[in-house]
């Protein structure tokens, strides 16, 4: 699975879906300069395992409310669209099917429609009460266990070079409600394992 994962042919589709919308960025035009070249790296990175996140860029918007945004450098993005792709495959037939966010053929107009279909259904033609409940999770990634959510996939993936880098991509980012991980050498050789 991993060597198909980083294949120089994956991370060129990978590329051209990531930039996307994003041509316009100067952190994007600058990768692409060099796109071969960079490409060529972060596969030879991937294949003997010496790849590294880099920092994050942490910044405040106002989408309406105030949001903190932790962003990571265009190579290590162009990583995540790699790996969600592959993760998007194996966890999405496992989502309920009223979750629309970042899932294919789904998005908010859907989500919309169906929701006015059960308000529809539950309140009887619009006859009888309904009540929705709208929440939201406070800093709901930051505020994810690690430890757990590698447990979680461990249950699906099986490949240990794959697990070694989702381990490395998870492991990037700190808040100080998650506990940081650590890693040791393990048995696989070049991977990491979890403490």
């Amino acid at each position: 699975m991993y060597d198909k994962l980083i294949s120089l042919e994956n991370l060129f589709i990978s590329w051209k879906e990531f930039r996307c919308g994003k041509q316009n960025k100067t952190e994007v035009q600058f990768f692409e300069r060099f796109l071969e070249d960079n490409i060529f790296a972060v596969c030879e990175e991937l294949k003997n395992q010496t790849y590294h996140h880099g920092e994050y860029k942490t910044f405040y918007i106002q989408d309406p409310k105030p949001r903190i945004i932790n962003k990571a450098i265009v190579k290590d993005r162009l990583v995540h669209h790699l790996i969600f792709k592959k993760l998007y495959s194996i966890f999405n037939s496992s989502f309920i099917f009223h979750s629309y966010a970042s899932r294919e053929n789904k998005g908010t107009h859907l989500a919309v429609k169906n929701l006015s279909k059960c308000l529809g259904k539950v309140s009887k033609n619009y006859t009888c009460p309904a009540y929705v409940l709208k929440c939201d999770i406070k800093k709901f990634f930051a505020s994810i266990n690690h430890k757990k959510l590698l447990e979680l996939i461990e249950n699906k993936i099986f490949d240990r070079n794959f697990l070694w880098l989702i381990e490395e991509i998870v492991g990037s980012f700190f808040s100080p409600s998650i506990e940081p991980l650590r890693f040791e050498k393990n048995i696989w050789g070049g991977g990491v394992k979890r403490k």
